[in-house]
């Protein structure tokens, strides 16, 4: 079995839809180890993941070895691995921009602190709520991001602002030392090669679903 080091190792060489992959994965171990499942073999999981059983060795074969012939993955050492390989064995400070439906949604999401992402601080640039507090976080100035992260470490910035605003934002994480954004601005951000980034747009998820049903019958 290969040595586990660190998921920042593996970026350059996997790609985004085997990281998605396996985080679907992991969820579906996860159900199987609170269901007292002791093994799952790849068929199992290809058919919880929409995928072939080939398509799973391979995603898990870029990280090691495996299960044994015959019996399967072990349910709780798989998930044990996957939960290191996708950095989920320690915790995240997360910084939202933006206080608005998205942010504050977001901000209340309590799946993030089951999986180690602590929303620990929210800002934005309106006066109205700044000041204003979402149960135990309080709403800062935007214009306090860079100071507040040489203090407070943050290691993920979350955008939630409009799209004209997106670019700032994204500036201003990077400024700030932040090295990982996951952007829902309706917007493509610009950011150095040394920060990594997800963008949401749920207006083309929206549009891939019209693709789907208006083809159903087709």
């Amino acid at each position: 079995m290969k040595n586990f080091t660190s998921p920042i190792s593996y970026l350059k060489r996997v790609p985004d839809s085997t990281v998605r992959r396996l985080s679907l994965y992991l969820g579906f171990l996860e159900e199987l180890e609170d269901s007292g499942e002791a093994t799952v073999s790849s068929d199992v999981l290809a058919r919880l993941g929409g995928t072939t059983s080939a398509q799973v060795r391979k995603d898990l074969s870029i990280f090691g070895s495996f299960g044994k012939r015959g019996l399967g993955y072990f349910v709780p050492e798989l998930t044990t691995r996957l939960r290191e390989i996708l950095g989920l064995g320690r915790d995240w400070h997360v910084a939202i921009v933006g206080a608005g439906k998205i942010g504050l949604a977001l901000a209340q999401y309590p799946g993030f602190r089951e999986k180690g992402f602590h929303v620990s601080a929210l800002y934005d640039a309106s006066p109205a709520k700044v000041g204003t507090r979402l149960d135990s976080i309080p709403v800062r100035d935007v214009h306090r991001l860079a100071s507040d992260a040489a203090k407070e470490h943050f290691d993920i910035g979350v955008i939630a602002v409009p799209a004209d605003d997106a670019q700032f934002v994204a500036d201003t994480m990077v400024a700030a030392g932040i090295k990982a954004i996951m952007n829902f601005a309706p917007a493509q951000i610009t950011v150095p090669a040394d920060v990594v980034t997800r963008t949401v747009n749920m207006g083309l998820e929206f549009e891939a679903l019209s693709f789907a049903l208006a083809n159903l019958s087709k």
